[in-house]
Protein backbone atom coordinates (compact mmCIF):
# COMPACT_ATOMS: atom_id res chain seq x y z
CA UNK A 1 0.00 0.00 0.00
CA UNK A 2 1.38 3.01 -0.78
CA UNK A 3 1.93 5.78 1.51
CA UNK A 4 -0.08 8.92 -0.23
CA UNK A 5 -2.78 5.80 -0.32
CA UNK A 6 -2.51 5.10 3.63
CA UNK A 7 -2.71 8.93 4.55
CA UNK A 8 -6.07 9.22 1.81
CA UNK A 9 -7.71 6.37 4.39
CA UNK A 10 -6.76 7.85 7.18
CA UNK A 11 -8.30 11.21 6.21
CA UNK A 12 -11.35 9.56 5.35
CA UNK A 13 -11.32 7.81 8.20
CA UNK A 14 -11.59 10.79 10.43
CA UNK A 15 -13.33 13.47 8.16
CA UNK A 16 -16.14 10.39 6.92
CA UNK A 17 -16.52 12.26 3.81
CA UNK A 18 -15.41 12.26 0.38
CA UNK A 19 -15.45 16.20 -0.04
CA UNK A 20 -13.44 17.22 3.08
CA UNK A 21 -11.03 14.52 2.84
CA UNK A 22 -10.43 15.52 -0.96
CA UNK A 23 -10.09 19.36 0.36
CA UNK A 24 -8.00 18.92 3.30
CA UNK A 25 -5.32 16.84 1.08
CA UNK A 26 -5.60 18.85 -1.99
CA UNK A 27 -6.84 15.90 -4.16
CA UNK A 28 -9.93 15.29 -6.04
CA UNK A 29 -12.70 13.63 -4.60
CA UNK A 30 -12.20 10.93 -7.52
CA UNK A 31 -8.91 10.38 -6.62
CA UNK A 32 -9.97 9.73 -2.73
CA UNK A 33 -12.49 7.47 -4.43
CA UNK A 34 -10.27 5.59 -6.34
CA UNK A 35 -7.45 5.72 -3.70
CA UNK A 36 -10.29 3.43 -1.77
CA UNK A 37 -11.38 1.63 -3.99
CA UNK A 38 -7.88 0.63 -4.46
CA UNK A 39 -7.19 -0.87 -0.94
CA UNK A 40 -10.70 -2.46 -0.53
CA UNK A 41 -9.86 -4.53 -3.75
CA UNK A 42 -6.63 -5.70 -2.25
CA UNK A 43 -8.05 -6.43 1.45
CA UNK A 44 -10.67 -8.13 -0.14
CA UNK A 45 -13.44 -6.40 2.16
CA UNK A 46 -15.32 -3.07 2.19
CA UNK A 47 -13.59 -0.44 4.61
CA UNK A 48 -16.46 1.97 4.35
CA UNK A 49 -19.77 1.65 4.16
CA UNK A 50 -21.75 4.85 2.03
CA UNK A 51 -25.00 5.62 1.26
CA UNK A 52 -27.12 8.70 0.27
CA UNK A 53 -26.71 10.45 3.94
CA UNK A 54 -23.46 8.97 5.43
CA UNK A 55 -20.11 7.23 5.06
CA UNK A 56 -18.76 4.83 7.94
CA UNK A 57 -16.40 2.37 8.82
CA UNK A 58 -16.92 -0.80 8.86
CA UNK A 59 -15.20 -2.94 11.32
CA UNK A 60 -12.71 -4.02 9.34
CA UNK A 61 -12.05 -0.61 8.51
CA UNK A 62 -12.26 0.38 12.10
CA UNK A 63 -9.59 -2.02 12.92
CA UNK A 64 -7.64 -0.73 10.09
CA UNK A 65 -7.48 2.65 11.26
CA UNK A 66 -6.22 1.74 14.77
CA UNK A 67 -3.36 -0.33 13.25
CA UNK A 68 -2.06 2.22 10.06
CA UNK A 69 -2.93 5.26 12.45
CA UNK A 70 0.27 5.27 15.33
CA UNK A 71 2.32 3.69 12.71
CA UNK A 72 1.81 6.36 9.99
CA UNK A 73 1.73 9.27 12.52
CA UNK A 74 5.40 7.56 14.09
CA UNK A 75 6.64 7.88 10.20
CA UNK A 76 5.41 11.43 9.60
CA UNK A 77 6.47 12.90 12.88
CA UNK A 78 10.10 11.00 11.98
CA UNK A 79 10.29 12.26 8.37
CA UNK A 80 8.74 15.69 9.80
CA UNK A 81 12.13 15.98 12.13
CA UNK A 82 14.70 15.26 10.09
CA UNK A 83 13.47 17.66 7.37
CA UNK A 84 13.34 20.44 10.28
CA UNK A 85 16.79 19.41 11.39
CA UNK A 86 18.02 19.75 7.65
CA UNK A 87 16.66 23.04 7.29
CA UNK A 88 18.40 24.10 10.46
CA UNK A 89 14.63 24.34 12.74
CA UNK A 90 14.92 21.94 15.84
CA UNK A 91 11.10 23.28 17.31
CA UNK A 92 7.40 23.38 16.08
CA UNK A 93 4.41 25.04 17.29
CA UNK A 94 1.29 23.93 15.64
CA UNK A 95 -1.34 27.00 15.16
CA UNK A 96 -5.00 25.44 14.56
CA UNK A 97 -7.50 27.74 12.72
CA UNK A 98 -10.48 27.70 12.15
CA UNK A 99 -10.54 30.08 9.01
CA UNK A 100 -8.50 30.24 5.82
CA UNK A 101 -7.22 34.43 6.68
CA UNK A 102 -3.40 33.38 7.82
CA UNK A 103 -1.85 36.42 5.76
CA UNK A 104 -4.18 38.70 8.92
CA UNK A 105 -1.18 37.51 11.03
CA UNK A 106 1.24 37.41 9.07
CA UNK A 107 2.96 40.05 11.64
CA UNK A 108 2.78 37.68 14.56
CA UNK A 109 3.78 34.77 12.58
CA UNK A 110 6.94 36.66 11.82
CA UNK A 111 7.56 38.36 14.74
CA UNK A 112 7.69 35.00 16.58
CA UNK A 113 9.72 33.79 13.83
CA UNK A 114 12.38 36.70 14.79
CA UNK A 115 11.97 35.79 18.04
CA UNK A 116 12.75 32.07 17.51
CA UNK A 117 14.19 31.65 14.40
CA UNK A 118 14.97 27.96 14.71
CA UNK A 119 10.81 27.11 15.49
CA UNK A 120 8.66 26.45 12.56
CA UNK A 121 5.27 27.49 12.71
CA UNK A 122 2.82 25.07 11.36
CA UNK A 123 -0.54 26.27 9.95
CA UNK A 124 -3.24 23.27 10.68
CA UNK A 125 -7.12 23.26 10.00
CA UNK A 126 -9.67 22.87 12.82
CA UNK A 127 -13.28 22.66 11.92
CA UNK A 128 -16.57 23.90 13.43
CA UNK A 129 -17.46 21.10 14.40
CA UNK A 130 -15.35 20.03 17.26
CA UNK A 131 -13.36 23.62 17.68
CA UNK A 132 -11.70 22.49 20.25
CA UNK A 133 -11.09 18.85 19.99
CA UNK A 134 -7.38 19.21 18.02
CA UNK A 135 -6.25 21.54 20.96
CA UNK A 136 -7.19 19.11 23.37
CA UNK A 137 -6.01 16.20 21.77
CA UNK A 138 -2.56 16.97 21.07
CA UNK A 139 -2.92 17.66 17.32
CA UNK A 140 -2.16 21.38 17.59
CA UNK A 141 -0.30 23.03 20.16
CA UNK A 142 -2.22 27.14 19.85
CA UNK A 143 -5.22 27.78 18.35
CA UNK A 144 -6.92 31.07 17.27
CA UNK A 145 -10.76 31.09 17.82
CA UNK A 146 -13.26 34.29 18.17
CA UNK A 147 -14.46 34.89 21.68
CA UNK A 148 -16.34 33.37 23.98
CA UNK A 149 -14.77 31.17 25.14
CA UNK A 150 -15.80 29.10 28.38
CA UNK A 151 -13.77 26.03 28.28
CA UNK A 152 -12.46 25.04 32.17
CA UNK A 153 -9.39 23.40 30.90
CA UNK A 154 -8.40 25.89 27.93
CA UNK A 155 -6.02 29.48 28.47
CA UNK A 156 -7.61 32.06 26.61
CA UNK A 157 -4.71 34.34 26.16
CA UNK A 158 -4.16 37.65 24.22
CA UNK A 159 -6.50 38.77 21.42
CA UNK A 160 -5.07 38.60 18.33
CA UNK A 161 -7.79 40.00 15.83
CA UNK A 162 -10.42 42.27 16.04
CA UNK A 163 -13.30 42.24 12.74
CA UNK A 164 -17.08 43.70 11.50
CA UNK A 165 -19.36 40.50 11.58
CA UNK A 166 -21.67 40.48 7.76
CA UNK A 167 -24.05 38.37 7.00
CA UNK A 168 -23.70 36.89 3.62
CA UNK A 169 -26.16 35.84 0.93
CA UNK A 170 -26.26 34.84 -2.78
CA UNK A 171 -26.04 37.51 -5.80
CA UNK A 172 -29.98 36.91 -6.01
CA UNK A 173 -31.12 37.39 -2.47
CA UNK A 174 -33.47 40.15 -1.61
CA UNK A 175 -30.91 41.45 1.03
CA UNK A 176 -27.58 41.46 -1.32
CA UNK A 177 -28.63 45.22 -2.62
CA UNK A 178 -28.73 46.36 0.66
CA UNK A 179 -25.50 48.82 2.13
CA UNK A 180 -26.12 46.61 5.56
CA UNK A 181 -28.40 44.65 7.37
CA UNK A 182 -29.76 44.02 11.18
CA UNK A 183 -30.07 41.54 13.30
CA UNK A 184 -33.86 41.84 13.64
CA UNK A 185 -34.23 41.34 9.80
CA UNK A 186 -32.96 37.67 10.19
CA UNK A 187 -36.22 36.62 11.76
CA UNK A 188 -37.26 35.96 8.54
CA UNK A 189 -34.34 33.85 6.75
CA UNK A 190 -32.75 30.54 7.59
CA UNK A 191 -28.99 31.00 9.39
CA UNK A 192 -26.35 28.76 8.46
CA UNK A 193 -25.08 26.65 11.75
CA UNK A 194 -23.34 24.35 12.94
CA UNK A 195 -20.63 25.82 15.30
CA UNK A 196 -20.02 23.75 18.85
CA UNK A 197 -20.62 24.31 21.49
CA UNK A 198 -23.96 26.14 21.81
CA UNK A 199 -22.84 29.60 23.55
CA UNK A 200 -19.65 29.82 21.20
CA UNK A 201 -21.80 29.79 18.27
CA UNK A 202 -24.48 31.81 19.71
CA UNK A 203 -21.64 34.52 19.78
CA UNK A 204 -22.10 34.68 16.22
CA UNK A 205 -25.55 33.42 15.13
CA UNK A 206 -27.91 34.20 18.22
CA UNK A 207 -30.97 32.62 18.89
CA UNK A 208 -33.19 35.45 19.03
CA UNK A 209 -33.53 39.14 17.72
CA UNK A 210 -32.76 41.68 19.54
CA UNK A 211 -36.80 42.17 19.87
CA UNK A 212 -37.23 38.47 20.99
CA UNK A 213 -37.80 37.27 17.42
CA UNK A 214 -36.65 33.77 16.68
CA UNK A 215 -33.81 33.26 14.33
CA UNK A 216 -34.22 30.13 12.09
CA UNK A 217 -30.88 27.65 12.62
CA UNK A 218 -30.92 25.98 9.07
CA UNK A 219 -28.16 23.83 7.60
CA UNK A 220 -25.15 22.64 9.51
CA UNK A 221 -21.24 23.12 8.25
CA UNK A 222 -18.20 21.96 10.13
CA UNK A 223 -16.23 24.19 7.36
CA UNK A 224 -16.03 27.83 5.20
CA UNK A 225 -16.08 25.79 1.98
CA UNK A 226 -19.15 24.03 2.60
CA UNK A 227 -21.22 27.22 3.46
CA UNK A 228 -20.45 28.65 -0.26
CA UNK A 229 -23.07 26.09 -2.71
CA UNK A 230 -25.44 26.75 0.23
CA UNK A 231 -25.08 30.52 -0.06
CA UNK A 232 -24.79 30.80 -3.77
CA UNK A 233 -27.97 28.56 -3.90
CA UNK A 234 -29.91 30.66 -1.98
CA UNK A 235 -31.22 28.30 0.49
CA UNK A 236 -29.88 30.18 3.36
CA UNK A 237 -27.65 32.98 4.45
CA UNK A 238 -24.46 32.80 6.94
CA UNK A 239 -23.69 35.22 9.59
CA UNK A 240 -19.53 35.67 8.80
CA UNK A 241 -16.75 37.57 9.72
CA UNK A 242 -15.37 40.29 7.66
CA UNK A 243 -12.31 38.42 6.25
CA UNK A 244 -14.59 36.05 4.03
CA UNK A 245 -15.45 38.97 1.87
CA UNK A 246 -11.88 38.89 1.18
CA UNK A 247 -10.89 35.23 1.27
CA UNK A 248 -14.12 33.96 -0.08
CA UNK A 249 -14.93 36.66 -2.97
CA UNK A 250 -16.93 35.72 -5.64
CA UNK A 251 -19.47 36.94 -8.10
CA UNK A 252 -22.46 34.61 -6.48
CA UNK A 253 -21.69 35.90 -3.36
CA UNK A 254 -22.42 38.91 -1.52
CA UNK A 255 -21.05 40.02 2.12
CA UNK A 256 -23.19 42.74 3.35
CA UNK A 257 -22.28 44.29 7.09
CA UNK A 258 -24.39 43.88 9.57
CA UNK A 259 -24.89 47.61 11.51
CA UNK A 260 -25.70 46.17 15.02
CA UNK A 261 -23.09 43.58 15.74
CA UNK A 262 -20.30 44.31 18.10
CA UNK A 263 -17.16 43.83 16.78
CA UNK A 264 -16.02 40.10 16.93
CA UNK A 265 -12.35 39.12 18.78
CA UNK A 266 -10.01 36.23 17.82
CA UNK A 267 -7.63 35.06 20.27
CA UNK A 268 -4.73 32.69 21.24
CA UNK A 269 -6.15 29.76 23.04
CA UNK A 270 -4.08 26.80 24.62
CA UNK A 271 -4.21 23.70 26.87
CA UNK A 272 -3.81 25.10 30.43
CA UNK A 273 -1.60 21.40 31.53
CA UNK A 274 0.58 21.54 28.31
CA UNK A 275 1.66 25.21 28.36
CA UNK A 276 4.74 25.33 27.55
CA UNK A 277 7.61 27.81 27.08
CA UNK A 278 7.31 28.29 23.40
CA UNK A 279 3.22 28.87 23.53
CA UNK A 280 4.18 31.88 26.65
CA UNK A 281 6.67 33.22 23.97
CA UNK A 282 3.70 32.77 21.35
CA UNK A 283 1.29 34.21 23.56
CA UNK A 284 3.90 37.52 24.28
CA UNK A 285 4.64 37.88 20.90
CA UNK A 286 0.90 38.21 20.03
CA UNK A 287 1.12 40.61 22.95
CA UNK A 288 3.59 42.79 21.75
CA UNK A 289 2.56 42.84 18.14
CA UNK A 290 -1.29 44.00 18.83
CA UNK A 291 -4.48 42.72 17.18
CA UNK A 292 -5.01 43.31 13.24
CA UNK A 293 -7.72 45.47 13.22
CA UNK A 294 -10.29 45.23 10.28
CA UNK A 295 -12.81 48.24 9.97
CA UNK A 296 -15.75 47.72 7.70
CA UNK A 297 -13.72 45.52 5.07
CA UNK A 298 -16.24 44.44 2.29
CA UNK A 299 -15.70 42.58 -1.28
CA UNK A 300 -15.36 44.40 -4.09
CA UNK A 301 -18.50 42.36 -5.27
CA UNK A 302 -20.31 43.56 -2.36
CA UNK A 303 -19.39 46.84 -2.76
CA UNK A 304 -20.68 47.14 -6.49
CA UNK A 305 -23.72 45.53 -5.53
CA UNK A 306 -24.73 47.50 -1.99
CA UNK A 307 -26.88 50.61 -3.18
CA UNK A 308 -29.76 50.59 -1.20
CA UNK A 309 -30.41 50.28 2.44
Amino acid sequence: MELRDIEIFLTLAEELHFGRTAERLHVTPARVSQAIKKQERRIGAALFERNNRAVTLTPIGRQLFEDLGPMYRGLHDGLERAVRAAGGKTEVLRLGMLSSNVQDFRPLLDGFHARHPTCEAQIRYVGFGDPFGPLRDGEVDVQIAWLPVREADLTVGPVVRIEPVVLAVGAGHRLAQRKTVSYEELAGEVVIGGAKPDYWREALVPRHTPSGRPIRVGPTVTAESEMLPILSNGEAVALVHSHAGRYHSRPDIVYVPVHDAPPAQWALLWRTATETDLIRSFAHTARQVGPSVARGERSADSRRRGKGS
